[in-house]
């Protein structure tokens, strides 16, 4: 078994503009928007969705500000599993553990946080006293494939929408880890400079990626949902 199949089918869904741009507070688009996104997301039937710590922030409750360095962790580094009974997951890639979470749940999905060894023993802690899941994903950096991987053998996720922001789409992008490409494209010209895109993360330029034209649908409010699969 290869570890394409050994890992959850990976679905980049996301609403950028016409230009690319993915920051869609200054658009000012019409109502309905954002529920015409969550109807599109719902009929992939995915079992979990993705997305990194910055995004997460106002779903788990904020973000611990820096501190000072600590001592090396001392807790074993083992993953923790919660939400036995879950069946819909809300994932976060939060590599140094900043993530401040108020409940283990977001609208009933049980949250998994996907962090890095050199997180602190008080925030495993605090983690497991909330009843929030957790895996590590590598050392000092997360290894993508590792953590999907493990994200089916543990949890049974088979079907993940990955929601960005542009620096992880990136980098799924660059480990080619992403096996369909949707996009509502809105009816914005955003023309905004330094401001995050469908895809952006460094190296991902030599890596890109070739796609093929599954679908073409016009959507309510002038959006255009296209579907691609990504050529192997």
């Amino acid at each position: 078994m290869t570890k394409r199949t050994q890992r959850p089918y990976v679905i980049c869904h996301m609403v950028p503009s016409i230009d690319g741009r993915i920051v869609t507070s200054p658009w000012k688009l019409k109502s309905g928007f954002h529920a015409e996104y969550e109807r599109t997301a719902k009929t992939f039937g995915a079992d979990a969705w993705m997305i990194g710590r910055i995004s997460m922030e106002p779903y788990a409750g904020g973000a611990r500000a820096a501190s000072p360095r600590r001592k090396r962790p001392t807790s074993p580094r083992a993953s923790f599993i919660a939400g036995g009974d879950a069946t819909a997951f809300a994932i976060a890639l939060d590599p140094s553990g900043k993530l401040r979470w108020k409940s283990s749940t977001i609208d009933g999905e049980h949250v998994i946080a996907i962090l890095t060894e050199r997180v602190s023993d008080e925030h495993l802690d605090d983690l497991r006293a909330k009843g929030v899941s957790y895996l590590f994903g590598g050392r000092d950096t997360i290894d993508l494939e590792t953590v999907l991987v493990n994200l089916r053998s543990v949890f049974g996720i088979e079907k993940l929408l990955l929601e960005g922001g542009g620096k992880i789409n990136g980098s799924f992008l660059a480990a080619n880890l992403i096996d369909e490409l949707s996009v509502l494209v809105a009816p914005v010209a955003d023309a905004s400079v330094g401001t995050p895109s469908l895809f952006d993360a460094p190296g991902a330029e030599r890596a890109s990626r070739h796609l093929k034209l599954i679908s073409v649908k016009r959507r309510p409010g002038d959006l255009v949902w296209l579907r691609y699969a990504v050529k192997r």
